[in-house]
């Protein structure tokens, strides 16, 4: 079977991602866990942006918070790249503009937090309860895999209470050996361990207020504790960033229209109650990289331009129905999908994107719901014969904007069309995860063939 190679306009996501080992119940903060690593977390955030300041000329916190942390290496004096060289170790990452830092983001796992400013005191209470039993989880925005790599080696590191201080002097050491520059003395500074006595301080403090702690109101994760004055100031400082985002920084939700906004903050609602009910699904890396991915299509200029649409199925985030609304205009799938207008009214095609806790190191699978159609790659069911759609071929690196246009020129490239009077019931999830297995071990024994360029 033909497999159409991916196009350029595929490109990553939030970037490469890992995502941290859970840990065993009861280990670390949280129930069950004894106390809760909350202020040694802000000692660490606070010692970071003190090292690693905004003119540190090597590696910069670009801004933080209890649940996420952006930052920048600099590339000034790595390893320069000739005219038409290959991307890979010594230069800039591929898809990089000369000069541009490497930008790498942090996910603290938070289950279930909310993100309300008017809730501001679970910020401390919901880091309190994961990190660092749940390690956090890096993205770098970049497809170069020789970064990957360097996210990938972090599960080598061993958990500790200073968990994110030691995973930034991997990073930034293996940063400097990948463009080849000297290490920056200034690493050394995080391998020393917070001073016993702030932690252990705050922890006796934490376990005193527990016992004097009120009932929770039904409508909190967890009763909020009483801070003193240095942690009411240290929680000012480490506020959610919705409400009061760093000076020349975007808010997380800036470009997003009302209506969409609305939809996820219903989602966050239904996850607050989830988590009250003891019923929360899916898994904290594949929750927070749809949550991201939700919030990307939301901004993108294809989205706002009626390219296609997203719609979450009965509010899941991990059920898509996601409708293609343009073709190209020069393509028979075109002027199939105006005739359908006039004949059903409809003039798009319904894809489902269904997504696993593993994601985004799993694929989505994905399937044409209707109409029914013929070429295009598109199998019994409702399948789609895509390499990229495959463990083989996927990559924690491609946004799901990207694999939506990617298919959507698939479908042209590969002639399809609709099958006007056709059975609409031949197309089912059952039937096209039956295709799709098949497809896939006989791709397994066989490869994929990439048609030539020709032949588009």
């Amino acid at each position: 079977m033909q497999q159409p190679q991916p196009q350029g306009q595929q490109q990553p996501g939030p970037g490469q991602q890992l995502g941290g080992q859970g840990a065993a119940p009861g280990a670390g903060g949280g129930p069950g866990g004894g106390p809760g690593p909350g202020p040694c977390l802000r000692r660490e955030l606070k010692l970071l942006e003190s090292i690693f300041h905004r003119g540190h000329e090597r590696f910069r916190i670009a801004s933080a918070c209890l649940d996420e942390l952006s930052c920048e290496f600099l590339l000034a004096g790595a390893g320069g790249a000739g005219a038409g060289a290959a991307p890979g170790p010594h230069l800039p990452p591929r898809g990089s503009v000369p000069g541009d830092p490497v930008r790498i983001h942090c996910n603290i796992t938070v289950p279930g937090l909310c993100t309300d400013p008017s809730w501001k005191d679970l910020a401390w209470n919901s880091a309190h309860e994961s990190y660092p039993a749940v390690p956090p989880i890096w993205s770098v925005e970049s497809d170069d895999p020789n970064l990957a790599a360097v996210l990938e080696r972090l599960v080598d590191i061993k958990k500790g209470n200073t968990l994110l201080l030691q995973h930034l002097k991997r990073i930034i050491s293996d940063l400097c050996k990948l463009y080849n520059l000297p290490q920056h003395p200034d690493v050394e500074m995080l391998d020393q361990p917070l001073p016993a006595e702030q932690c252990t301080q705050e922890e006796v403090s934490s376990e005193d207020e527990d016992e004097e702690m009120p009932e929770p109101s039904p409508f909190l994760l967890c009763s909020p504790p009483s801070h003193s004055a240095q942690d009411t100031e240290d929680l000012d400082h480490y506020e959610m960033k919705e409400e009061e985002p760093a000076e020349g920084k975007k808010s997380e939700d800036d470009g997003i229209g009302k209506e969409n906004l609305a939809i996820l903050e219903k989602i966050k609602k239904n996850q607050r109650q989830d988590y009250l009910n003891g019923a929360v699904s899916g898994s904290v890396q594949a929750t927070d990289r749809l949550m991201k991915e939700l919030r990307d299509i939301y901004r993108s200029q294809s989205f706002k331009g009626g390219n296609y649409a997203v719609e979450l199925v009965n509010d899941s985030l991990y059920d898509w129905n996601v409708k293609l609304l343009k073709v190209d205009q020069d393509s028979a799938l075109h002027n199939d999908l105006q005739i359908l207008k006039e004949k059903e009214g409809a003039d798009f095609i319904l894809l489902n994107f269904s997504f696993k806790d593993n994601f985004p190191f799993d694929p989505p699978f994905v399937r044409v719901v209707s109409p029914v159609l013929s070429g295009g790659y598109v199998l019994g069911g409702g399948a789609i014969c895509m390499e990229l759609l495959t463990k083989q071929g996927w990559s924690s690196a491609y946004s799901i904007e990207s694999v939506i246009m990617q298919i959507s020129a698939t479908l042209v490239k590969g002639k399809a069309r609709v099958q006007f009077g056709a059975n609409k019931s031949q197309y089912s999830l059952t039937r096209a995860q039956q295709s799709y297995k098949s497809l896939v071990q006989i791709h397994e024994k066989n490869g994929w063939y990439t048609p030539p360029k020709e032949d588009g």
